[in-house]
């Protein structure tokens, strides 16, 4: 099999140039949770998975009389699902006289093209595991008070302990720190005057990211559209898990809500008590506005109906897993947040990332190496393929990511 048309130079025709390569904003991948450091010593394949423990929750009661609750040991499973690749190929005479001296620049090329793939991958969880968020979708977030605000409100359902990290687009940042330098200071504020990022504020690092990943709304976020709660499905402890709504734009819409599209209880709506989630710990009405994400599509029914399978379960009643300051009653409305580009706010390293070894290609030669840049655990091996003047590199790697949720929430950013 032929290999394709390279595009090379004689040597004698061109110098190296030593520009640098357009890098990406790796902040997922460099500030992740790479605890399973042994899971990426051990030789994996795709699918192999590792489980780690979540806090136990409890409730309590006031009395000294005990009614046993319960004991719920809750695991989350990281998945090595995810797998990328890049190669190319030359014949001998190429090989020789044109690139031996030049490989090490198509590898950090290779590097470089699986260290974004794998970041945007990874920044994904931003949009997947979030059901909490900041931000309409509509109105841009670009001042210090609304990050603060949307830092206040993270912190007031539970957070843990220690600094926090955001990720936002590094497309705002220049108007945020506007909106610093514009507030009064003896020192007029110097500290971001000299190095207009945001870097460090109310406890929380601020990183900035290029790849922030977009999701596309369903018909009822694109339209914003206001449904009102028809009845809702319970499971067998009493929490909400579906709810069924009217209003849809449209009839037999099949794109009526996507899979991740996020919903907020609207706060007003006469004759109903506003929604608020209780803190996580505790389960004490906290100042948070109750949200929520469609975990499946949906489409309408005929009669301008949708029903949404939600994430989390909603529980007014007073149980280890009770989050609501009260039932979700028919009547109540709803708002979809629009197509979006979504950030993050985290605290405790929920977001978890694994990359263990591939194993080796026999007969070829092969390596597993960790680039420091950009956090990439990667393979090569390279060949030639039998009675024919064609040598082949490849580049490849698997990985798994995933965040846990109570700890997340997302940061909406208009397209």
């Amino acid at each position: 099999m032929a290999g394709p048309t390279n595009i090379l130079q004689q040597v004698q025709t061109y110098q190296m140039s030593s520009l640098a390569f357009l890098q990406n904003l790796n902040c997922f991948i460099s500030t992740a949770n790479t605890k399973f450091k042994n899971f990426e010593k051990l030789v994996g394949n795709l699918g192999d998975s590792v489980g780690f423990d979540l806090p136990p929750r409890m409730t309590t009661t006031n009395s000294l009389v005990a009614t046993f609750q319960p004991a719920d040991q809750r695991i989350q499973t990281l998945v090595c699902d995810q797998s990328v690749s890049t190669n190319y190929t030359f014949t001998s005479q190429q090989f020789i006289f044109n690139v031996e001296e030049y490989m090490g620049r198509f590898g950090k090329a290779a590097i470089q093209e699986i260290g974004a793939q794998i970041e945007a991958n990874v920044a994904q969880n931003c949009v997947t595991n979030t059901y909490r968020f900041f931000g309409d979708g509509v109105n841009p977030i670009n001042s210090y008070t609304q990050l603060a605000n949307a830092l206040a409100l993270y912190r007031n359902y539970g957070s843990a302990n220690g600094r926090a990290k955001a990720y936002i687009g590094d497309t705002v940042v220049p108007n945020i720190v506007g909106t610093g330098l514009n507030q009064f200071a003896m020192d007029r504020n110097n500290k971001i005057a000299n190095s207009w990022e945001l870097g460090e504020f109310s406890n929380c690092d601020w990183y900035q990211s290029n790849l922030l990943p977009i999701h596309i709304a369903g018909t009822e976020g694109q339209q914003g559209s206001t449904l009102t709660v028809v009845s809702t499905t319970l499971d067998a402890n009493g929490a909400v898990t579906a709810i069924t709504f009217s209003g849809t734009h449209a009839a037999n819409d099949a794109n009526s809500v996507a899979q991740y599209d996020k919903f907020q209880f609207n706060d007003g709506v006469a004759g109903y008590t506003n929604l608020r989630y209780r803190t996580f710990i505790g389960h004490k009405v906290s100042a948070n506005p109750v949200q929520f994400q469609a975990t499946a599509a949906a489409a309408s029914t005929n009669g301008s109906q949708v029903t949404v399978n939600i994430f989390p379960a909603l529980q007014a009643s007073q149980t280890n897993a009770q989050n609501l300051n009260t039932q979700i009653l028919p009547g109540m409305q709803v708002s979809v947040l629009p197509s979006h580009r979504s950030g993050l706010i985290t605290a405790g390293d929920p977001l978890f990332l694994a990359m263990p070894r591939l194993p080796d290609q026999v007969p070829f030669p092969t390596g597993n190496e960790n680039d420091p840049e950009t956090g990439v655990s990667m393979r090569m091996y390279y060949g030639n393929l039998f009675g024919q003047n064609q040598m082949g590199m490849i580049h490849d790697a698997i990985w798994g990511s995933t965040l846990v949720s109570e700890y997340a929430m997302a940061l909406v950013f208009p397209l």
